[in-house]
């Protein structure tokens, strides 16, 4: 590693992107369940996956960007890493868990929970907006003008 300090202070703030914003798509996802402790539950699901989903982003971006590859080389980094992160978390969210989900009888829950496949995908999709929201951010702080 070249600039550790870039790596650090891009992890710290992807860290801190992905909490704010699984915070607010865990929520918005729990309000799917109709309930305030789906709501609350989600934004507590969103903080907890946001925050190494924004700190690996981070690093992810400086790796593929430096200072050179600005916002669009950080959403692509964003887009590819969280799809395939929340694919393999999605891949392993207990039986248990999804059967409690279903027997909230919400329709658009009870498609998107019925196998292991819908489940990664739902949380391939979220964790992928998340992560494309901290890799554009962390791309666009970390891009440094041109020396003419």
């Amino acid at each position: 590693m070249t600039d550790q300090k870039l790596y650090l202070d891009s992890s710290i703030f992807g860290a801190a992107l992905g909490a704010v914003f699984g915070i607010l798509l865990g929520a918005f996802t729990g309000i799917l369940s109709g309930s305030w402790n789906g709501t609350l539950f989600g934004a507590e699901a969103g903080l907890i996956i946001g925050l190494p989903t924004g700190a690996l982003t981070g690093a992810l971006t400086v790796w593929a960007a430096g200072r050179t590859g600005g916002v669009s080389t950080g959403a692509y980094t964003g887009m590819l890493f969280g799809a395939v992160f929340g694919g393999v978390l999605g891949a392993f969210i207990p039986d248990a868990f999804r059967a409690g989900v279903a027997a909230l009888h919400i329709l658009i829950l009870d498609v998107l929970t019925q196998g292991r496949f819908e489940t990664a995908v739902l949380l391939s999709f979220l964790v992928s907006t998340l992560a494309t929201i901290a890799g554009a951010w962390v791309g666009g702080r970390n891009l440094s003008t041109r020396k003419k």
